[in-house]
């Protein structure tokens, strides 16, 4: 895997941002309240000064153009040194389909504030429709020239930091299941909104979002009526590979993290890294780890080549194997630090937290098995 020099720079330049405002222990209790807290405003509007939010966002809107490779490399970097950027990934995902499916006057506005620092969210699962969208109930009503919403979302990452909600409601019963849905977009704070936070091993991440007689113009509609499956379908490669490109760098810095502890940890007169069983773990862990970060730069290059090419296997590949494995690193590493694993000084333990959640949001792995069986006829 070769980079140019240009991205060898960009990568150098967020290295060096996240070591200095976030590379100590103390500095990421303190931008994230101790861990409850997994977005600091402050930091993550500092990134969208520099202009590294603009990798998500084409050069026409003031962004600096969408480059999948150069979108995985801050992912990757951002992740491995732990920034608490979390409102990051759903905006990007959420910007791409403004930038897709919104009119111009949704993208000048939406992507400019993302380019600024706002965070963006998408609304889609509900307490009944999770992995089967074509169940959402939360329904759009046209009435006096507008749209009402009235139901309830569930999961909705960011929620309650957002600016803008992409919220994916059904307007229609007729035609097949994945008929009927359309996206709107939903400003912070309109009313008949009202947001609940949901407390997970994460912190506030995810939230409840209740619609009551919330009232929306014609204009809050983004795309077409009755589109929003198509429009969904259409930006999985972004989703998979964002989450891809999160939990590779979250695996790197378990196994170095591991690797570091293993190297000091003393047992029976040596370095606990010197006895076989552990040894012969991280050989394990190393080959692993460099296979899926083969495998996850290599469909970035892919999809950065022919973008409006949907690769749904080999997205999907790259989802699960960087989530399943950094599940499984994390675990392993806490088995090989022992107790100090399981201590919040050592941060193994949020490493683990934050892992084993990516099994489950944007797809879970038996989803993911079940696309790439389905393209081989299965």
């Amino acid at each position: 895997m070769t980079l140019t020099d240009e991205r060898r720079d960009f990568v150098a330049a967020i290295e060096d941002f996240c070591r200095r405002e976030a590379g100590t222990r103390e500095q990421w209790l303190k931008l994230t309240d101790g861990g409850a807290e997994p977005h600091h405003d402050g930091l993550y509007r500092r990134m969208g000064e520099l202009g590294w939010l603009g990798v998500a966002v084409p050069q026409e809107y003031g962004g600096a153009g969408q480059s999948m490779v150069d979108l995985l490399l801050f992912l990757e970097t951002t992740a491995y040194w732990q920034v608490p950027i979390g409102g990051f990934a759903t905006s990007a995902i959420t910007a791409a389909s403004y930038e897709k499916f919104g009119s111009e006057e949704q993208k000048h506005r939406v992507l400019g504030d993302f380019l600024r620092g706002e965070v963006l969210a998408v609304s889609m699962s509900e307490p009944g429709a999770g992995s089967d969208v074509a169940a959402l109930t939360c329904r759009a009503e046209r009435r006096d020239g507008g749209w009402v919403i009235n139901g309830q979302k569930t999961w909705c990452s960011n929620a309650h930091l957002a600016e803008h909600i992409l919220l994916v409601a059904r307007t229609s019963t007729e035609g097949g299941r994945h008929d009927g849905l359309t996206m709107f977009s939903v400003p912070a704070g309109v009313e008949g909104l009202t947001v609940r936070g949901i407390e997970t091993m994460g912190g506030r991440e995810v939230n409840d979002l209740y619609f009551t007689d919330c009232r929306l113009p014609e204009s809050a509609v983004v795309g077409e009526v009755g589109s929003a499956w198509r429009q969904l379908m259409s930006g999985l490669n972004l989703e998979r590979m964002i989450l891809a490109g999160l939990m590779l760098g979250t695996a790197r810095r378990v196994f170095d993290d591991t690797v570091a502890y293993v190297r000091e940890r003393r047992q029976f007169g040596r370095p606990v890294g010197s006895f076989q069983a552990l040894r012969h773990r991280l050989a394990d862990h190393a080959t692993e780890l460099e296979c899926t970060r083969l495998l996850v730069h290599d469909v970035a290059r892919r999809i950065e080549a022919d973008p409006e090419r949907q690769l749904p296997r080999e997205a999907s590949m790259a989802k699960l194997k960087a989530t399943e494995l950094a599940k499984a690193l994390a675990l392993d590493g806490m088995q090989m630090m022992g107790g100090y694993g399981y201590a919040t000084e050592y941060g193994m333990e949020r490493l683990l937290r934050s892992t084993v959640v990516s099994t489950v949001y944007g797809g879970t792995s038996e989803i993911q098995r079940d696309i790439i069986g389905k393209s081989y006829g299965l």
